[in-house]
């Protein structure tokens, strides 16, 4: 794949920002004045999951401006979003078959998109903020034990 072609990477970022977004909505009241999207340490929580590792800064920013230019994702005020596009690529995507999404997804990229190149970036504190909760977050919780509590058996 050329130099201006989509990147596997690009595909990650892109499953990584759907996924979080659609694992948020149920905890989300009707009455919330929350934006619709995630934030950074659930795209980053996201991507670790599917692919084992954390993308760097250099790899969220590439992927979401080319993102972004093709007009399948948007980001403001630090919120991720998937566009009316992009779900709609989501929406159409062929069954994976033995292929994971994240490859189904580049695919579909290369097929019927062009990569797009928008004004945005990643601040280097920003990206190792998000990083810092996704792994303070991921830390399990001590267990408690139940002596001590009359309320508890």
């Amino acid at each position: 794949m050329g130099e201006n072609g989509w990147r596997r990477t690009d595909a990650w970022i892109f499953v990584s920002v759907l996924i979080a977004s659609g694992a948020g909505r149920h905890r989300r009241a009707a009455s919330t004045r929350r934006p619709e999207g995630v934030r950074l340490a659930d795209v980053l929580s996201t991507a670790d999951h599917l692919n084992r590792s954390i993308p760097e800064r250099h790899e969220v920013e590439a992927a979401v401006r080319r993102l972004a230019g093709a007009g399948l994702v948007s980001v403001a005020d630090g919120w991720f979003r998937i566009t009316p596009d992009g779900e709609r690529l989501w929406r159409t995507r062929p069954s994976a078959g033995l292929a994971t999404t994240v490859d189904t997804v580049q695919g579909v990229l290369s097929r019927r998109h062009t990569p797009g190149n928008a004004d945005w970036q990643l601040a280097d504190e920003e990206h190792a903020a998000a990083v810092q909760e996704y792994l303070v977050r991921s830390i399990p919780a001590p267990r408690r034990s139940p002596e001590g509590h009359p309320e508890r058996g």
